[in-house]
């Protein structure tokens, strides 16, 4: 055999078929056995037309798997040379059977080592290879060893071994029982046609025929039986060659019929497949993966075997390997996906569904399709539905949406269960790279998840901002009808402080405020509102205001919309919170004239809610603006207000009491009797003990700071009981203990006659501490040195000390400084050292020890009156 290294494959075909002929010939001129030698020469004729093929395909036939069979086929030629010269007459028949099954295998080889290739050629070979494995050679069955005999025996069955020229009925050169009676397992049978029977079976007695029917079944039965054991144990152990082999011969038992549904489960067949495909070659990968689509549907069973997520995560790998590989590995798990099982489980595996989204949008249709029907199956999963769109492939989420969201209204806890899912990034991913239909199905849900708070930062953090403000500055058409949801998400994550992660995000709505519709225009003033209330937003503020927020937003005042109206004087009153002096003259008179006019005028809580928080934030000390606003006839506007107000405690009710009490702090200042006189003369002091008794923190903060400013002047305001100015002496009531003379509300401004220190001392004993330090300001005016002992027992009747020390305990510094003032004051006379020292002393001692360093200094001069310290000690 020459060095087929040293030969190009043509030539390797060439001398082959040349081989082919010479056995061929050889065969035909033996004179022995004639008629067997004859019937195998029939078989090698055949070879004439698929070597010319294989030479006409020589350039894509040209690999060494290929190159390797044909090397095999020729080794088998050699060897059925070799014994037919030295044939010898006992059992023939077997070894001619045996040797031409060989040449079988090796055409076999070359059939499947071409399985990859598309070649016309490869049917004609399928045909040779099965006629070679089923051949009979009988020649205890001839009449007579010459040639005439056999052709005249029986023209249909020629010496056993049907001729496809003799007989049309006999397919691919064997006997085939169903075509032709006379022609049984590829050989004739004596009892199938009298023909047959008159001119073969006369020469043997019926017990020499039934023992060579007996022992050729013997022969056939270890034939198969080894060749099932061989295959299995090339399946399992073999190397490429081997195993290649064995999936072949694997394939023939199976389309064959050789082994049943039970032989493949109790030898695990699938099993040892699966173990094989992952570290076998693409070859034979996608052998396998063909075997194992031809069990699934041949047996459920074996379906059932490959549902698990071993086996299915070894398919998944195929579906990142060549084309065919992938094709065949896809079409497996769709005839799978009948099994609710492999819906779950191929979901869960890692880039199962980003594999198959890619295949649906690649250019192999079979794939296409096969991946596309496989993604639909999964999509029942709603999680699997998530990860497709996260892949780039929305349709299946954009159905489940619209009909979730037409079905149902979400709940919070739905609403929490699909964020914590997972399900804002692929509506995010499908917001930006999908089409129309499923960008507006992904804000519709986004829209509806952005409802429950804690889903925002999550929102946020998805990069939705930057997107959104994306479509609103679009101006391509199709768009539109996306800008409106877009905006009501942008109002409902600018709720989050998260937001100001975005930079510069508030001065890109301010410029789209003049390009949008209405509604777009109330969204983008509700975000901006948001955004700039955020406690960490004052440089969002001031850069807004530097960019002229406060004179974009001036015109909105006049719009006929409501809510844009109310958004905007909203948005006007955050920005004006920290403007001080430079608000008077960026709103002018006449935008003041226009915020008392909405206060007098509107029907809308909100809207004198917003234009009074805008008008308490005018600097306290412009003079200009109090007397603007006392000639306006705001005062009497407000007074009336509050005290008509019977509306039960809202958001926006507190927000109007608490900018009330605002503005009356403006007409309350101690340095203007005159402005104070005017203020108490409106009724301002009957509404301030209200605010304090029934308002929020902020109200009654604001309301005892007013109350301050008025008993600041009350020393001085009160009647001397001497006085020899009144004409009528005034009664008994209106003597006051504290100031040592008579005082009236309207004209002294006296907290005691007001009823406002049990209002005042409530507020030290509550739980909010905000408004403490106003309220202990309002207490300090009683103890002014020419009032400060009938102050301090005062305050005392009214339980006000240890509402004082409470404050120590608990309040914050500015306020427990006050606190420590009044305390030193109150301690000076020994009644209430006796009384209150005790309670005072442990909580003086903690703040001494553990309290801010500031307040040393005040708490020394207190322990030395209770006598707790040396007067002159360094201790502080």
């Amino acid at each position: 055999m020459q060095d087929t290294d040293c030969r190009s494959f043509l030539v390797v075909v060439t001398e082959l078929q040349a081989l082919s002929e010479e056995v061929a010939s050889l065969a035909r001129s033996s004179e022995s056995e004639i008629e067997i030698f004859n019937e195998f020469t029939l078989i090698l004729e055949k070879f004439t037309p698929i070597f010319d093929g294989i030479k006409d395909n020589s350039k894509v036939m040209d690999i060494p798997p290929i190159r390797k069979a044909v090397e095999s086929l020729e080794k088998e030629l050699r060897r059925a040379k070799s014994s037919i010269k030295n044939s010898s007459s006992r059992l023939l028949s077997k070894q001619m059977e045996d040797l031409t099954r060989d040449i079988g295998r090796s055409l076999g080889l070359v059939l499947f080592a071409s399985i990859d290739l598309k070649l016309d050629i490869k049917g004609k070979i399928g045909e040779l290879h099965k006629e070679l494995m089923n051949a009979k050679f009988d020649k205890s069955l001839s009449p007579s060893p010459t040639p005439s005999q056999s052709a005249s025996a029986n023209p249909s069955c020629g010496s056993g071994y049907a001729s496809p020229s003799a007989n049309p009925s006999c397919e691919s050169g064997y006997a085939s029982p169903s075509a032709n009676p006379s022609c049984e397992s590829g050989y004739a049978s004596p009892s199938a046609n009298p023909s047959y029977e008159s001119g073969f079976a006369s020469n043997l007695d019926s017990e020499k025929e039934t023992e060579i029917e007996e022992e050729i079944q013997e022969i056939e039965e270890e034939t198969i039986s080894l060749g099932i054991d061989d295959v299995v144990l090339q399946l399992k152990y073999g190397d490429d060659e081997g195993l290649r082999f064995a999936i072949l011969n694997l394939n023939e038992m199976i389309t064959a019929k050789s082994v049943d549904r039970e032989w493949i489960k109790e030898g695990e067949i699938v099993s040892i497949l699966l173990n094989r495909l992952g570290t076998s070659k693409p070859n034979n990968r996608l052998s396998i993966i063909r075997v194992l689509r031809g069990l699934a549907s041949y047996n459920a069973d074996s379906k059932e075997e490959m549902a698990d997520v071993g086996s299915l995560s070894a398919l998944v790998k195929s579906l990142t390997r060549d084309v065919e590989e992938r094709r065949e590995a896809v079409g497996l798990l769709l005839d799978l996906s009948d099994l609710p099982a492999v819906w779950r489980r191929l979901g869960r595996i890692q880039g199962c569904i980003v594999m198959l989204v890619a295949m649906l949008l690649g250019d192999d249709l079979v794939a296409s399709h096969d991946a596309g029907k496989l993604l639909d199956a999964l999509s029942s999963n709603t999680q699997n539905a998530l990860h497709m769109a996260e892949a780039g492939y929305f349709k299946p989420l954009v159905k489940y949406l619209q009909d979730a969201l037409s079905r149902m209204e979400l709940t919070d806890q739905s609403r929490s269960s699909l964020a914590e899912d997972g399900a804002i990034e692929p509506l995010v991913k499908m917001f930006k790279v999908g089409k129309l239909e499923a960008k507006l199905s992904a804000l519709s849900a986004l829209k509806n998840l952005s409802m429950l708070e804690e889903n925002i930062p999550r929102l946020i953090s998805s990069g939705i901002v930057a997107l959104l403000l994306q479509l609103l500055f679009s101006v391509t058409s199709v768009l539109m009808t996306l800008r409106e949801p877009a905006s009501a998400i942008l109002a409902r994550v600018a709720q989050s402080e998260s937001i100001l992660v975005n930079q510069d995000v508030a001065q890109q709505m301010l410029s789209l405020l003049n390009l949008s519709s209405p509604t777009i225009q109330y969204h983008l003033l509700q975000a901006l509102n948001s955004i700039s209330a955020h406690s960490s937003a004052s440089n969002v503020r001031r850069k807004m205001k530097e960019n002229g927020a406060i004179q974009l937003l001036l015109p909105f005042l006049t719009e006929t919309n409501a809510k844009i109206r109310t958004a905007a004087l909203n948005l006007i009153s955050t920005l004006s919170k920290d403007m001080s002096g430079e608000l008077t003259e960026q709103l002018g008179e006449g935008h003041i004239n226009m915020f008392v006019n909405i206060v007098s005028s509107s029907t809308s809580e909100s809207e004198k809610a917003a234009a009074v928080a805008i008008l308490s934030n005018l600097p306290v000390n412009d003079k200009k603006a109090t007397e603007l606003l006392k000639k306006i006839g705001l005062l009497p506007i407000l007074i009336s207000i509050m005290n008509s107000s019977t509306t039960t405690s809202t958001p926006t009710t507190q927000w109007l009491a608490e900018s009330v009490a605002g503005v009356l702090v403006r007409f309350t200042v101690s340095s203007d009797k005159k402005l104070q006189q005017f203020s108490v003369e409106h009724g301002v002091i009957p509404l301030l003990v209200k605010l304090l008794s029934s308002g929020s923190v902020i109200a009654r903060s604001r309301a005892a700071s007013s109350l301050a400013q008025l008993s600041q002047n009350s020393l001085s305001l009160r009647k001397s009981k001497t006085s020899r100015w009144l004409c009528v002496p005034p009664s008994a009531d209106a003597f006051c203990e504290v100031h040592d003379g008579y005082c009236f509300v309207k004209s002294t401004f006296c907290l005691v006659k007001a009823g406002a220190i049990p209002p005042l001392v409530q507020v030290l004993e509550g739980k909010e501490r905000e408004a403490d330090e106003a309220a202990l300001a309002a207490l300090a005016t009683l103890l002014q040195d020419e009032i400060c002992e009938s102050g301090s027992n005062y305050i005392a009747k009214s339980s006000g000390i240890q509402a004082i020390i409470k404050v120590l305990e608990s309040g914050i510094v500015k306020a427990q400084e006050k606190a420590l003032w009044i305390l030193e004051r109150i301690f000076r006379i020994q009644e209430h050292r006796v009384n209150y020292g005790e309670s005072a002393q442990v909580v003086l001692i903690d703040l001494a020890q553990n309290g801010d360093s500031r307040l040393k200094s005040t708490i020394a001069p207190i322990l030395a009156q209770l006598e707790l310290l040396q007067g002159q000690s360094s201790y502080f």
